[in-house]
């Protein structure tokens, strides 16, 4: 069974209980630990319970299939239903799973924890197809449900949010689930016990160090025309596992807010107060290297750039050459031909 992603909360905190094996995986880690923590809670109160809880690893099953029946069946010495886990689940298991979803065994909740598993991953068709097993895909956060994770977190923390402040939250987070809900209750705590909605300010002043200001950095470096600022952004990026799809759309955004504010710099609007504009505002530090981009960009220029990155978009869903090259490739290009050059 293939769990749409619009469900795929609630069925994590409720799953159907004719399911006897469930497949998490996908490109966020931390929402993939997050779902496989509210399954596991459906059936067991405390994660650490070594009566109630086995932990197993790919290898293992791999080495051993015998291990998943055996554990199946067994019997908890403090009673009640059991939970087996499986981490790093990856494609040598499918067979072993499509074994034992034929004639499944005991009545354990089965839950296995996967990576970033490619559509072709024949462990993922295993589950989608299978009556007694789901697959839940976890993809990373973005601008449409994005704004209901950082409500639903800072509401749980007994808080609200400001519009403002809101925009700039789902600008600078949402590249790991985990992460995000970290910085979120770092917020909360900044903010205080009764002090009042969460504003921009509060915002702007906490949540400084995730992956998305990196992002912000590489973006600025290559507007700014600075390469070796480019490279080594665009290698910390990586390191954080940003993909090529992510850093190509966080380029593109910078781009697009500057084609916008040199737009209204030609109609006669002065350049601070069409800056100003900007919903989210700017992140101060960028303030000053996004007007300078400005005055030296042209709208011709600045429209040329968007449109190679969006054909590099394009070419990393379709061409199968590798994404990470063409992104390097196209950032490269793009920052060689800066009117701001660094040299």
């Amino acid at each position: 069974m293939k769990i749409p992603p619009a469900k795929a909360d609630a069925f994590s905190k409720s799953p159907d209980l004719s399911i006897k094996a469930i497949l998490v995986y996908g490109p966020d880690e931390g929402l993939v630990q997050e779902r496989c923590q509210n399954l596991l809670r459906t059936v067991v109160d405390d994660p650490l319970d070594p009566f109630r809880v086995v932990d197993l690893n790919n290898d293992q099953l791999k080495k051993e299939p015998s291990l998943l029946i055996d554990e199946a069946a067994a019997i908890s010495m403090m009673g009640g239903r059991r939970v087996i886990k499986i981490r790093s689940a990856g494609d040598a298991l499918a067979q072993v799973f499509k074994d034992f979803l034929q004639a499944p065994v005991g009545d354990a909740l089965i839950i296995l924890e996967g990576g970033d598993l490619p559509g072709r991953s024949k462990l993922r068709k295993v589950f989608e197809t299978e009556k007694q097993a789901a697959a839940i895909a976890c993809y990373k956060d973005d601008e449409k449900n994005l704004p209901s994770v950082i409500r639903q977190t800072i509401e749980k923390e007994g808080f609200s949010v400001s519009n403002d402040a809101l925009g700039f939250l789902v600008t600078n987070l949402g590249t790991d689930r985990r992460l995000t809900r970290r910085e979120l209750q770092k917020l909360c705590l900044y903010k205080g016990i009764n002090s009042g909605p969460i504003e921009l300010e509060d915002a702007m002043a906490c949540i400084g160090d995730m992956a998305t200001l990196t992002l912000d950095d590489l973006a600025i470096s290559v507007g700014m025309g600075n390469i070796r600022n480019l490279e080594q952004h665009l290698l910390r990026a990586q390191q954080e596992n940003q993909n090529a799809i992510t850093i190509l759309r966080a380029v593109s955004r910078h781009f697009q807010k500057l084609h916008m504010i040199s737009g209204l710099v030609a109609q006669g609007i002065p350049l601070d107060k069409a800056v100003g504009t900007l919903r989210p505002p700017l992140f101060w530090k960028v303030a000053e290297p996004f007007k300078a981009q400005v005055r030296k960009w042209s709208p011709a220029a600045l429209a040329k750039a968007l449109t190679m990155l969006m054909e590099t978009e394009a070419k990393c869903k379709t061409t199968g050459s590798p994404a990470e090259t063409l992104c390097a490739r196209t950032l490269l290009e793009i920052t060689a031909k800066a009117p701001t050059r660094v040299r």
